[in-house]
């Protein structure tokens, strides 16, 4: 059996992949309403929250899990605080899970770096996060290296997740709204089919624990990036805000970095299906 905490756009998809090759997989939901739907689509719903440790007890329950998918975003209708869902929420689920876990995927993003030269970075390059998001994914990474789960582990850092549904700056690009972010420093991005596929790859080719970067290894500067998408969504040519208007919230925008991806080709032999932001775009636009 497989499961997944966390099934939204990348999990949703993953949990389909693995459906595919016929095993069992269980999902996490904190919705009623979800948990009928994720069961009316063939899967296991388990009603849970991992920021409520009595409620984790389903996990626990769960004897034959042998891999687990930890992809839990952040809702702010919940009400809870980022640390609570990202750090906490993480060190509750490890807790609760059966002994019976041989892989342990823990989706992170490549946000814990905060390099801002545009140089190159790989997995072993300084991790100092520009962003709220990117530091309490730095702590909870190294919650999980202080578990016992941690033998068993596999991280990915996830560059900008994209595709059908979800082009970064849409709404904003449609509008003409101007773009806090810096034109020309570089973009990372993976689209969301290829992110999925990856971790069924590292979960049957890696021995854990390893940690790998994971994008499509050909940044893009966000001039280019937005000007494409633009213009395939049929919105205005971009414009972006001036440096001193993009505001402290905007950290993230304001790095400048270049994802290499050489150990995770190079260790799983992974053929990506969208390598550039091009394909990626028209693709997610219906217009490939």
């Amino acid at each position: 059996m497989k499961l997944i905490v966390g099934c939204g756009y990348l999990g949703s998809r993953v949990a389909r992949l693995w459906q595919a090759r016929g095993v069992t997989v269980a999902v996490v939901t904190r919705s009623a309403d979800r948990a009928r739907q994720f069961q009316q689509a063939g899967y296991l719903p388990v009603v849970a929250d991992v920021t409520d440790a009595a409620s984790l007890d389903r996990v626990r329950r769960l004897s034959d899990v042998d891999t687990v998918l930890y992809a839990v975003g952040y809702d702010r209708a919940a009400g809870k605080a980022r640390r609570e869902v990202y750090v906490e929420g993480l060190g509750r689920v490890l807790d609760a899970l059966p002994s019976s876990v041989q892989r342990f995927i823990y989706i992170s993003t490549t946000g814990v770096y905060g390099q801002t030269d545009g140089s190159w970075i790989d997995e072993e390059s300084s991790c100092d996060p520009a962003s709220e998001v990117g530091r309490m994914f730095l702590e909870a990474e190294s919650v999980l290296r202080g578990h016992s789960i941690a033998a068993r582990a596999i991280i990915l850092r996830m560059a900008g997740l994209y595709g059908p549904g979800r082009i970064p700056r849409r709404e904003e690009l449609i509008a003409g709204k101007p773009l806090a972010a810096d034109p020309d420093a570089y973009l990372n991005l993976i689209y969301v089919d290829d992110a999925a596929r990856v971790v069924l790859a590292v979960e049957n080719q890696v021995e854990p624990p390893r940690m790998y970067l994971v994008s499509d290894g050909h940044p893009v500067v966000r001039r280019e990036y937005y000007a494409e998408a633009a213009r395939l969504l049929g919105a205005p040519s971009p414009v972006f805000a001036h440096k001193q208007d993009r505001g402290p919230s905007d950290a993230r925008g304001n790095t400048d970095k270049r994802v290499n991806n050489a150990r995770l080709i190079n260790e799983i032999g992974y053929q990506l299906q969208y390598s550039t932001y091009k394909q990626g775009l028209a693709a997610s636009t219906g217009s490939s």
